[in-house]
């Protein structure tokens, strides 16, 4: 049993509670943080729909019904997103003309779900969010790096029978697309990079290889949103870092890293791209894409897609889009909200994003042995929010994720806190 475990019973005894039942809810507690680390591990993991991310959930909701799991009062705004969100989406999956209203609800019942996993973990770490985040940074990026690893060697041809980790001749490891698998890597990356920049000088080679691993396999993914998102959350990560964390030796230390890694960056990157395939792929992605400019691109069918989602209140339904005046989709999560669950949908989706987005301000600005927790989350959501008007982010699990951190651990740092409330120092023991 675990010093916490043995620190559970104890209370319980001096609390005249029988030891079994101390036992039993100790034994309960450690098999929700197992089954939350599974759950966490499985997000990377989604080639198919109903994913084992889904499927290990409900393993989550069971050890936390056994464990007494609570619920924080702080976490309200994320309960009334929750609640007003859903009667709109499902009128919404009505609305279809095209598409059965089966296949509706079930795309409607996705994003619910995924709505209550940020309601869920936001709670979950709000109760430790010292010991409990340590576990899920750990499960999210040994996940990142087998990953990364095997969208990588796939993408090299390296791997066996490596074609179903690629497409479009792009890594796309165990996701459906690499435009999703790029961006899932940035979270693990932000904490590995912090950790190089406050951490101990003697132990920067796993965080540095992490990094290493992590960069190759969102420039493996050739995907431009997640170049651009790395090279953004990692310029938010070291500015806030710098700005509100580093001391003066520290400071130095911080420049000097950035110099040796632009250098060592700039060498990998020059060997990757003496790869002849690499350096055509890379030419491809560079240009201005076809589907990018005229009526019918990215930004001319945007337009036409606002048009459409002010004109029905109610939404147009999931997957209709495709079946009207123009096929493609027009790639921003801020109108495919609107047509996917009308404007109550759309506005408590606005609205999430907005009090995500306060969350962060708000916990940065406080002093805390928290903020070092808060600070990958900040720098990698942000970025997120923005890329949200250039790709469609509707069913991404580590984006709903990422929000459900945020709240919790700012909520924490609040005072709030729950059954498992913990103290003592923060992130540089813990991320270790």
């Amino acid at each position: 049993m675990s010093a916490a475990d043995t620190e559970l019973l104890h209370k319980a005894e001096a609390g005249g509670k029988p030891p079994g039942l101390a036992f039993m809810r100790a034994v309960s507690v450690k098999a929700l943080d197992w089954s939350v680390a599974f759950w966490i591990f499985t997000g990377g993991m989604v080639l198919f729909e109903p994913s084992p991310y889904e499927l290990s959930f409900g393993l989550v909701l069971v050890a936390g019904l056994l464990a007494g799991f609570g619920l924080h009062r702080s976490m309200l705004g994320l309960l009334v997103v929750f609640v007003g969100f859903t009667p709109f989406a499902l009128i919404a999956a009505f609305q279809v003309r095209h598409s059965t209203v089966n296949d509706a609800l079930i795309f409607v019942m996705v994003t619910i779900f995924l709505l209550l996993t940020s309601y869920f973990v936001a709670n979950y770490v709000a109760d430790a969010p010292e010991r409990r985040m340590k576990m899920i940074v750990k499960a999210y990026t040994i996940i990142a790096v087998i990953s990364a690893l095997v969208g990588t060697l796939a993408y090299l041809g390296i791997l066996p029978g490596g074609e179903i980790f690629t497409r479009y001749g792009r890594a796309k490891a165990f996701f459906q697309d690499p435009n999703v698998f790029g961006p899932f890597l940035i979270l693990p990356a932000m904490y590995a990079l912090q950790q190089m920049l406050v951490g101990d000088r003697r132990k920067m080679l796993v965080p540095g290889l992490i990094v290493g691993i992590l960069v190759v396999g969102v420039f493996a993914s050739f995907s431009r949103a997640a170049w651009g998102h790395a090279v953004f959350s990692s310029a938010i990560v070291f500015g806030l870092v710098f700005l509100l964390e580093a001391g003066a030796r520290v400071k130095v230390r911080m420049m000097i890293q950035v110099l040796v890694g632009l250098a060592l960056l700039l060498a990998g990157f020059a060997a990757l791209i003496s790869i002849p395939a690499v350096e055509k792929m890379l030419a491809t992605r560079t240009q201005s894409q076809d589907y990018d400019s005229g009526e019918t691109g990215r930004f001319g069918r945007q337009g036409y897609a606002w048009e459409l989602a002010l004109a029905n209140p109610w939404g147009i339904g999931p997957m209709e889009f495709a079946e009207l005046r123009i096929v493609e989709q027009p790639h921003n999560s801020y109108v495919t909200f609107l047509h996917h669950y009308g404007w109550g949908g759309g506005f408590f989706y606005y609205l999430l994003i907005v009090l995500t987005l306060w969350r962060c301000g708000a916990g940065l600005l406080r002093a805390g042995p928290h903020r070092l927790l808060l600070i990958p989350l900040v720098a990698t959501f942000v970025p997120l929010a923005g890329e949200a008007a250039i790709i469609d982010t509707d069913h991404w699990r580590h984006y709903f994720l990422i929000v459900g951190l945020i709240w919790g651990v700012t909520a924490f740092k609040q005072g709030v806190t729950g059954t498992g409330k913990q103290k003592g120092p923060a992130l540089r023991p813990a991320l270790n």
